[in-house]
């Protein structure tokens, strides 16, 4: 007889947390990141375990993984391991630990809200950044691909990025926004952390145009509220230490040729 609901979530909220995630570069494994770092709550994480962090990430892709009683198989990372249950997708992983971290509310529509305004975030400021670079193959290098990373990089600094970020200014100028600098309710939720995550990306990926939206001022209240995280007492401790990964050849990457006219 399979064990009750209620018993098997008490186990995974006494369980501890282990995040898998590809070692020494930030991606999308760095949103949940920053979801335990603001809570202040201790997770394992897989990239920094040396030797066993890419075979790790490798078997949880193998072909012969075919998940366990409970639990599908995951076709990539980020994954989530709390107790007995598994989870992947960076959004679906978000949207799980954002109740139990106590960065969204645990009643109500709220959570959906904040999954919407999370889901397009990741769709600008992580998917579309990353297609810049890669927009015709994901498996062929930048090199073979630079004439069309080019234009998709243009249409992107010219058009989407703007887009992404009236959004977001209409978000936070909008009344479900509440007090404060923040997405949703007055308060800070982990669409906030995603957001700043997000903008911090791009200002890496595309620096000189992220600079201008900025001083354009149309989008204050979204560099305000990336500011206020940034300074948030948990985040810059964690900024400055060695469990923060640099950018390099992931999500982000800052090729200078892109932002060229």
């Amino acid at each position: 007889m399979s064990e009750p609901d209620a018993k098997r979530v008490k186990t995974n909220d006494d369980a501890p947390y282990e995040l898998i995630y590809w070692p020494k570069i930030p991606g999308r494994g760095e949103f949940v990141r920053l979801l335990f770092e603001e809570a202040g709550v201790p997770y394992v994480d897989s990239a920094k375990t040396g030797e066993e962090a890419v075979p790790t990430v490798l078997n949880l892709m193998a072909p012969d993984n075919k998940g366990d009683d409970s639990n599908p198989p995951s076709f990539a990372c980020p994954a989530l391991k709390h107790g007995d249950l598994h989870l992947s997708q960076t959004p679906n992983i978000l949207l799980y630990l954002g109740p139990k971290l106590g960065l969204a509310p645990t009643e109500g529509n709220g959570i959906y809200h904040i999954n919407q305004i999370v889901l397009t975030i990741l769709d600008g400021l992580s998917n579309e950044v990353h297609e810049t670079h890669h927009p015709v193959s994901v498996s062929d290098y930048y090199e073979v691909q630079k004439p069309e990373a080019k234009r998709r990089a243009k249409s992107f600094i010219e058009e989407r990025l703007p887009k992404f970020l009236t959004y977001i200014q209409r978000v936070l100028d909008g009344k479900a926004s509440g007090d404060g600098p923040w997405l949703y309710g007055g308060k800070l939720t982990y669409a906030d952390l995603v957001l700043f995550q997000g903008m911090d990306g791009t200002e890496y990926a595309f620096p000189k145009t992220m600079k201008k939206m900025r001083e354009s001022g149309k989008y204050d209240g979204a560099f305000k509220l990336y500011d206020t995280v940034k300074e948030r007492p948990n985040i810059k401790n964690y900024l400055a230490s060695d469990r923060r990964s640099d950018y390099s050849d992931g999500i982000w990457r800052h090729y200078p040729e892109l932002e060229e006219e």
